[in-house]
């Protein structure tokens, strides 16, 4: 009998980690910032250990300043750290051209964290989309600086048919089974 396997469900062979533009100067500006922050780090720290390459955008970093140290301190050797201006990080260039290089080896699948829900992590979600990726959201590791921006992106997602997860099913998925030396480590992160 052949195992089928879910579509629906991740597979950290496909997937990619997109942190969306957690950055210095921005974050104290996010509701639940502390939060979000802290189930992005959780994800940062799973795809280090389980082999995820990891893409990290900055929005105009010489005004709002790198990506926070609770992430970045975080973040894979081989992490990529893009500075862009567009909203959509598909439309940058240099994100671009990492996606592409990841998905010719198989990673289809992007899963997006970071601020703002109804902007750049909303943007980029519906131009991955059309171009083709699974795309996946961290719900619980997003946020806007109002609670009902966050409310009108996850709608959004909703309607253009972008799955919205929370950091333990990204993490499950990933993992597929217990008694792993990597279930060991990936589990204690979210103990």
């Amino acid at each position: 009998m052949t195992r089928v396997l879910s579509p629906a469900l991740l597979q950290r062979g496909r997937s990619a980690l997109a942190v969306i533009d957690m950055q210095e100067r921005l974050m104290p500006a996010i509701a639940d910032a502390d939060a979000v922050t802290r189930a992005v780090g959780i994800l940062v720290e799973a795809a280090r250990h389980l082999e995820v390459p990891v893409i990290v955008t900055e929005q105009y970093p010489k005004g709002l300043g790198p990506t926070v140290e609770a992430v970045a301190g975080r973040l894979p050797n081989g992490a990529e750290v893009v500075s862009k201006m567009t909203f959509s990080a598909a439309r940058n260039r240099d994100f671009e051209g990492h996606l592409r290089r990841l998905r010719a080896g198989g990673r289809d699948h992007i899963v997006l964290c970071g601020v703002e829900s109804h902007v750049c992590v909303m943007q980029t979600a519906a131009d991955l989309s059309a171009q083709g990726y699974g795309v996946h959201i961290a719900a619980d590791a997003c946020s806007s600086r109002a609670a009902a921006s966050k409310e009108a992106a996850l709608a959004r997602y909703a309607a253009l048919d972008i799955s919205c997860l929370s950091t333990e099913m990204v993490l499950f998925e990933w993992l597929e089974a217990a008694g792993t030396p990597e279930f060991k480590v990936v589990s204690r992160l979210v103990k």
